[in-house]
């Protein structure tokens, strides 16, 4: 297969898929990887919700610096693909979580999730909002290249 359009590409793959892994480290530099429910908007900016203690969460708050991949893994083997992401995290406050858990929530709801609001994320809630904004988007192509992807566009 070739690959003609690796932005289009991407956002195929950003569509039809619920989970992205999530790759975090701490301080002193070591990895975790977690799969987290996600919501986008612009196919840029990613969203999910989880606990302030859990691990990856920690790591943001110590190291900004993250990376995601979203693929499918129930494809045959050979045929699977992925976007790939260079991104810095943060959790969200202010007035930045409204738009962004009302973006969580219309996707998770289309997904047979619950709603989601400003309540369910803020103190003293289980849970918070975090971002990750997409700094490099990458696919591979058919030969295993890593193909540049555009980071612009609606949602």
């Amino acid at each position: 297969m070739t690959m003609r359009d690796p932005t289009a590409a991407a956002r195929a793959i950003v569509d039809a898929n619920l989970y992205m892994v999530l790759g975090t480290a701490d301080r002193e530099g070591r990895p975790w990887a977690a799969p987290v429910y996600f919501a986008h908007a612009g196919y840029r900016d990613f969203f999910w919700v989880s606990s302030p203690d859990a691990r990856h969460s920690r790591n943001i708050g110590s190291r900004s610096d993250v990376s995601v991949v979203i693929f499918d893994s129930s494809v045959p083997i050979g045929t699977g693909q992925g976007v790939y992401m260079s991104c810095s995290a943060q959790e969200l406050t202010g007035g930045e979580r409204e738009p962004a858990v009302e973006t969580f929530s219309r996707r998770g709801v289309g997904h047979g999730g619950r709603p989601w609001s400003l309540a369910d994320v803020e103190p003293p809630a289980a849970h918070r909002l975090y971002r990750a904004t997409a700094l490099e988007q990458y696919v591979l192509d058919e030969h295993d290249r890593r193909l540049g992807v555009v980071l612009r566009g609606s949602s």
